[in-house]
């Protein structure tokens, strides 16, 4: 019996993959390049095939079911080996080094599956990979010491990059510290000129919120045992704030920040094709991921 998923990868796309990451069968529709009554048609026959509900109204936006998040799920995994397949039977012995810079916490969350998928499917590629601040990596990746690096940066800038995450930012401090709105806000963060820095001290400086700067530290891992041992307060990806930190807000006077975003930007002239399949590969994980976070748009 048809289970309504049974086509090819162009089309699982239209169920709920594309639909949960848009929020409404009008942008999905728009992303895939189907109009919205055809994935609306295409969804209720899943539905109808399921016996089940997939999503469920909210007002004009839809949210997944909790069948809806397990096919979601299933629904990943199928396209990652599609994508798997159809790399090795077109690019079997594609070869060569690949030299990947990204930041620390956005390798450490996100990238170890994608390289690894990546790996496997090209046994023959070499991947060095460094983690270092996004400054850091533009300031390498001018000087051709990388043929990829997926930097942080304000929206719509430096040009020359592709989008391929949002970031929601938010603030986070460790158990054993509870700002006192009347008191400045000891921060942890960063050396300048990190976007995650620039933002906050923008967002306080906009709120007339007084601060100051407690510790400052190059890792990232340092920065978040900063804040575990309560030495303050730091800025981190909503999507990549560890266990065991709390997330702050308004109720501690602390103000909004607007999103950031990753971008994936290709050394000049013409890469390897190695590095050019890295980088359709690195895009499209992160595209097929987006139904978790925020996907850059």
């Amino acid at each position: 019996m048809g289970t309504g998923i049974n086509d090819s990868p162009a089309s699982i796309r239209l169920r709920p993959a594309a639909n949960i990451r848009c929020g409404r069968f009008t942008r999905a529709a728009e992303r895939v390049g189907r109009t919205q009554s055809t994935v609306s048609l295409q969804i209720r026959k899943l539905e109808q095939n399921l016996g089940r509900s997939v999503f469920e109204r909210n007002g004009r936006d839809f949210l997944l079911t909790a069948d809806g998040e397990v096919l979601l799920n299933y629904a990943r995994q199928l396209l990652h080996l599609a994508d798997e397949a159809r790399s090795r039977i077109l690019e079997p012995e594609v070869e060569g080094n690949v030299r990947l810079g990204t930041p620390e916490d956005f390798a450490t969350v996100y990238l170890p599956d994608i390289l690894a998928r990546f790996a496997r499917t090209h046994p023959r590629v070499a991947l060095e990979v460094n983690c270092n601040f996004s400054f850091n990596l533009l300031e390498g990746f001018s000087r051709d010491e990388y043929d990829l690096v997926l930097v942080k940066r304000e929206p719509q800038g430096p040009a020359g990059g592709i989008a391929v995450w949002r970031d929601t930012l938010v603030w986070v401090s460790g158990p054993k510290l509870v700002p006192d709105p009347a008191q400045p806000l000891p921060l942890v963060l960063a050396p300048a000129p990190d976007v995650y820095r620039k933002r906050a001290l923008a967002a306080l400086q906009a709120a007339k919120r007084e601060w100051r700067i407690v510790y400052t530290s190059p890792s990232s891992e340092g920065l978040q045992a900063a804040v575990r041992a309560g030495l303050g307060v730091t800025v981190l990806s909503k999507d990549m704030a560890p266990e065991g930190l709390m997330m702050l807000g308004a109720e501690h006077n602390l103000p909004t920040m607007p999103d950031a975003e990753i971008a994936l930007y290709r050394a000049p002239g013409t890469i390897s094709r190695a590095a050019q399949l890295l980088a359709q590969h690195v895009t499209h994980s992160l595209e097929i991921a987006a139904g978790r976070g925020h996907p850059a748009s």
